[in-house]
């Protein structure tokens, strides 16, 4: 019964995955893939790397062994229309750089939905990572991707949550997860199902963020000219230290629901500090001066901004401002349904009281409803992407 079970899985699956990647392609004589063989066209790169930055020897004398190298894989157009390479630095809660290569259904990934419109793009497994080496005794600990029924609840929209004090009111929004499926975003969706073995374990512990962070900034001193950042997920607190070590590098950021809110924790009912310098827990450059997070004075709104929202934490005026992020535009974007959505205008607030120009925007308010935090997975991904775009060539310069 199980084999049985798993055999029409997998037949389904392929349905879905052959009929999402071979739409509006063209294969010559005898070029078409075996049936059931998930392809996109990779047409528009005229070029790929694959490489390693980051990383130095740790370990006793006779014993060394190379610690936190950084796997990344570079897309070049074969015609570049953008000056500024797209540096993807998202997920980082289970999630690698497959998640922008392709999406669960069979579609080409946000890396291609760039690459078809002329930018070169950079995407990594942070270390520890996928493809980047675990060493265990140096790395911290591991821990396992999530469970099933967590992802129907924070991914697809296939359960409520499990307590009152995890849920979101904007759940009930949830329309993007992209199956057809009787049992559409639940186990044993074909599309769920395939998505669950993309997840990855990440690696927890007190180095890992500054691991992350040095590894990032050798690959922007290796690409040696002004980037694109793009920061998703929990990743981003690496993401923002980066910006500022290395302001003269980023010519714009957009901030896919970053890991927020500033000060203290509040996803799905989670309470104690977190990102105590306001964007991160490493230290980014403030003026006046901080030496240490405490210096920061922060007080939490009385109320919050509007209905489904919690209160932020923001600074005491006159606030203090992020000196090497004042001249960046940042574009924040949250879906209208994601379990971030009550608390992901906290951070554009962070930003612009500390003098950096963020827009934030709801994505149904340009006509994209219906997303969860997963959206570069989910059914309108490349109309994301392509707003995404065109902010970009507006405000990018």
């Amino acid at each position: 019964m199980n084999v049985r079970t798993s055999a029409s899985g997998l037949v389904a699956l392929a349905a879905v995955v052959v009929s999402g990647w071979s739409a509006g392609e063209h294969y010559g004589a005898g070029a078409r893939p075996p049936a059931g063989v998930p392809t996109f066209s990779t047409a528009d790169i005229g070029r790929q790397g694959h490489f390693y930055v980051g990383g130095h020897y740790l370990g006793e004398p006779g014993k060394e062994t190379m610690d936190g190298a950084m796997y990344v894989e570079v897309w070049v157009p074969k015609n570049i229309r953008h000056p500024y390479p797209v540096v993807l630095m998202t997920g980082g809660g289970g999630q690698g750089a497959y998640s922008l290569i392709e999406t669960p259904d069979g579609r080409p990934g946000w890396a291609y939905d760039f690459v078809r419109q002329g930018y070169t793009v950079y995407m990594m497994d942070y270390p520890g990572q996928g493809r980047s080496a675990f060493i265990p005794g140096l790395d911290g600990s591991l821990v396992p991707p999530r469970s099933g029924p967590l992802m129907e609840e924070v991914w697809s929209g296939g359960r409520p949550a499990s307590t009152a004090a995890s849920s979101w009111p904007q759940a009930k929004k949830y329309t993007q997860w992209p199956s057809n499926a009787p049992n559409k975003g639940k186990m044993g969706d074909p599309v769920f199902d395939y998505f669950a073995k993309t997840e990855l374990q990440t690696v927890t512990g007190p180095n890992q963020e500054k691991r992350t962070v040095e590894a990032v900034e050798q690959l922007l001193d290796l690409i040696g000219q002004p980037v694109i950042l793009m920061l998703n997920s929990g990743i981003a607190a690496s993401g923002w230290v980066v910006a500022d070590a290395r302001s003269k590098l980023v010519k714009g950021i957009v901030a896919v629901e970053p890991v927020a809110p500033p000060i203290e924790n509040a996803e799905r009912g989670a309470r104690g500090p977190g990102r105590v310098w306001g964007l991160t827990n490493l230290p980014v450059h403030y003026d006046p001066p901080i030496e240490k997070a405490s210096d920061l004075e922060t007080v939490r709104q009385d109320s919050a901004d509007g209905p489904g929202l919690i209160p932020c934490w923001i600074q005491k005026e006159p606030a203090r401002k992020l000196v090497n992020l004042e001249g960046i535009p940042v574009l924040n974007v949250s879906g209208e349904a994601s379990y971030h959505r009550p608390y992901a205008h906290c951070i554009a607030k962070w930003l612009n009281q500390a003098g950096v120009k963020t827009a934030f925007v709801k994505l149904e308010d340009v006509g994209l409803s219906g997303n969860g935090h997963q959206m570069m997975s989910e059914a309108n991904s490349a109309g994301i992407a392509k707003y995404l775009q065109t902010w970009l060539e507006k405000n990018v310069r």
